[in-house]
């Protein structure tokens, strides 16, 4: 860790000033529901807001502050975005809408991208210029990505590809996709035939038809391929290697593996914010932080959100992880978006029959604002590999327990 280099003194000032840098920037509520998540933006107008907020944080110096000056960074030492984060977080900022550039596609163009990938596309993930999307899961082939259907064919100096992805985040806005497709049918091994593209979206023969989401947003879309052409440079690594580059990408996306631009993906919703929903309510007639019950869980998920604090601390020591060398990295998507789901029932239970009523109802606690986030945890447990697959990679990859 490069963390030595800088003194605690001026750790903490840097601290300082990006408190004090949201607390004068912080947008003004903008008479409009903001997302919670970046699976949420629906409208242009939501994702002009977004995208000016989102340069702004980036020209002032607090996103991206590990990536290559070169390309839009920093090159400062992880520590410096880390703490930036949390004052976003503090604070209650809204999101940085490109995750999927910020947090997958551009750390594995910077790990094994060539010079020109590098400076084609970092700069335009930071400053919220180039939205990207991501092009994995296909209808019926949605947890299993060996059996990808879409096809991409070489044609000279070109791919023509063919076929369909679904739960295509932001598509609709996108210029960029992050590609997996089938160029190879010959093989016994279903997984070797797959590349990997970082495929325009604005041209001939690609097109997206919204999905309308639980919560009534439309975040996602079905992405169609009818004999659209990207150049064959687009191709990251060799033919055929597509598979683990998907896979080095997942790590990203699960939180196992380092790299992200920082920033806000999703509002963060801890215990501290339910008992201050329980200060309101009442249970039988008494204020609910006086139930002994209420009382009961909310300690429970207190001491579930403090050891995911110290898992991650935890994680940062190699000397305290020998005997399961992986095993906080590659669970911590599981722990963190079931513990979310948790909390986030546990804030509707509190409410009592309000729990019933939702957005835009005037009876509705703090605007509704925890039923819509109890909806929406319903992508994070699902995106990126089910919670069910993530337990089976927990079972066989660090309990080492056979695949059956």
């Amino acid at each position: 860790m490069h963390n030595n280099k800088h003194s605690k003194t001026e750790l903490s000032l840097f601290r300082k000033k990006v408190s004090e840098w949201l607390r004068i920037n912080k947008p003004k509520d903008p008479g409009f529901l903001l997302p919670q998540t970046f699976m949420e933006i629906g409208s242009e107008q939501v994702l002009n807001f977004l995208r000016e907020w989102q340069f702004k944080l980036w020209s002032s110096g607090f996103l991206g502050m590990s990536w290559p000056s070169e390309f839009g960074g920093q090159g400062l030492p992880p520590i410096f975005q880390k703490i930036a984060d949390e004052e976003m977080k503090k604070q209650k900022v809204p999101i940085c809408f490109n995750v999927i550039g910020l947090g997958w596609a551009g750390p594995l163009i910077i790990d094994i991208g060539t010079e020109e990938e590098k400076r084609k596309y970092l700069k335009g993930i930071l400053s919220g210029d180039d939205i990207w999307c991501q092009g994995f899961s296909e209808p019926n082939h949605g947890s299993d990505l060996g059996s990808i259907q879409t096809k991409a064919e070489r044609s000279q100096d070109s791919y023509i590809v063919n076929g369909s992805k679904i739960w295509t985040t932001m598509g609709n806005f996108a210029k960029y996709m992050i590609l997996l497709a089938r160029t190879n049918n010959d093989s016994d091994r279903r997984y070797d035939g797959l590349s990997f593209f970082l495929a325009p979206m604005k041209i001939p023969g690609v097109s997206t038809s919204p999905i309308r989401k639980i919560t009534g947003d439309y975040g996602f879309t079905e992405t169609f391929f009818t004999d659209a052409k990207i150049p064959a440079s687009t191709l990251m690594g060799e033919e055929g290697h597509g598979w683990s580059l998907a896979m080095k990408l997942l790590q990203y996306e699960r939180g196992a593996e380092a790299g992200a631009a920082g920033g806000i993906s999703i509002i963060p919703t801890t215990v501290e914010d339910v008992v201050e929903v329980a200060k309101t309510t009442k249970k039988d007639g008494i204020s609910s932080l006086k139930d002994p019950i209420t009382r009961d869980e909310l300690i429970k998920l207190l001491i579930d959100q403090k050891a995911i604090y110290l898992g991650e601390r935890r994680a940062t020591f190699n000397e305290l992880c020998m005997d399961f060398p992986n095993s906080l990295p590659l669970s911590s998507k599981l722990r963190m978006t079931e513990f979310s789901r948790r909390l986030r029932q546990y804030a509707l239970t509190v409410q009592g029959a309000a729990a019933a009523v939702y957005v835009g109802d005037k009876k509705a606690i703090q605007s509704g604002f925890w039923q819509r986030a109890y909806l929406n945890n319903f992508s994070t447990t699902i995106g990126g590999g089910t919670s069910q697959i993530q337990a089976n990679i927990v079972g066989e990859h660090v309990l080492g327990l056979p695949k059956d």
